[in-house]
Parts: structure tokens; C-alpha cells; sequence
């Protein structure tokens, strides 16, 4: 579980990013996941789109944290945020 300091600090990296995955009209698909597992890999935080209304866009971040088992970071609109460190050689160190 990520701190509030954590989470912000991570949201504060992640200004800049682009959405590196996007969750269309079909929802969430096992090839989203995919993606979103090989994105993580790479970069460990992300930036996804999510192209759903309200309370579902907040639904479907949560389902694609746990299937990929990550962290939501944040969700700004239609942005959310993910965070998984890399197993070896993570590349973000986190404030205590």
C-alpha cells in the first residue's frame, strides 16, 4: 500500500507522461491487460485513458489495478495513474 506522500510524489512524476493505454468502448479486455502488464514492466507508472462515464471509469481503473495488480495513483478525468514497481531493478524510489 502506498503512503499519501507516496502517492503524491508519484503523481507529481507523472505529470508529464502520456496515456500509454487506453480502455475503449469494449472495456476491459485480456489484450488491455496485456499491454497495460508490458507497460508496467517497462515503465513502472503509467498513464491510462479510460472512454467510460462516471462511476464506471472509477470501476474499471480499479479491476485494471487489481487484474495487473498495481497501484491507482490517481484519477484525474478520464487519467488514471498506475504504479507497480519492477521486481528487479526498479527505477523509482519512493520517499519513507
Amino acid at each position: 500500500m502506498l503512503t499519501t506522500k507516496q502517492r503524491k510524489y508519484l503523481r507529481a512524476l507523472a505529470h508529464h507522461l502520456d496515456p500509454v493505454v487506453r480502455i475503449g468502448q469494449h472495456g476491459l479486455t485480456t489484450g488491455v491487460a496485456a499491454e497495460t502488464l508490458r507497460a508496467l514492466a517497462s515503465h513502472e507508472l503509467i498513464k491510462v485513458k479510460i472512454d467510460a462515464e462516471g462511476a464506471a471509469r472509477k470501476q474499471l481503473a480499479g479491476e485494471l489495478a487489481g487484474t495487473t495488480q498495481s497501484e491507482v495513483v490517481g484519477l484525474v478525468g478520464k487519467i488514471v495513474m498506475l504504479y507497480r514497481e519492477r521486481d528487479e531493478d526498479p527505477t523509482i524510489e519512493l520517499p519513507k
